[in-house]
C-alpha cells in the first residue's frame, strides 16, 4: 500500500483515533555517503546524498493502527 507523503500544505492524521503528531515511519532509502575514517578507524559521514526514498508503512503511536493514515490540510498560520 502506498503511503502518502506530507507536504508543506498537508500533514498526516490517523483515521482511527485522530492522532496528528506521533507516528512510527518505516522507510527505505538508497543513499551515497562520503565516509571519513579517522586514524583510529572511526567513521564519520561527512556528506550524504539521497538517491531515492520511499515510505513503506506508517504506524500510529497512539492506537497502534498500521497504514490508517490520511493527508489533511495543515492549519493556516493566519494572525
Amino acid at each position: 500500500m502506498a503511503v502518502p507523503t506530507p507536504t508543506a500544505e498537508t500533514r498526516w492524521r490517523c483515521t482511527l483515533c485522530g492522532n496528528l503528531t506521533r507516528f512510527d515511519v518505516t522507510r527505505s532509502s538508497k543513499v551515497v555517503e562520503y565516509v571519513h575514517l579517522d586514524l583510529a578507524g572511526a567513521p564519520k559521514v561527512e556528506e550524504r546524498e539521497v538517491l531515492s526514498e520511499s515510505i513503506e508503512s506508517v504506524r500510529c503511536r497512539w492506537c497502534n493502527a498500521v497504514d490508517q493514515v490520511e493527508l489533511v490540510d495543515r492549519p493556516s498560520a493566519q494572525v
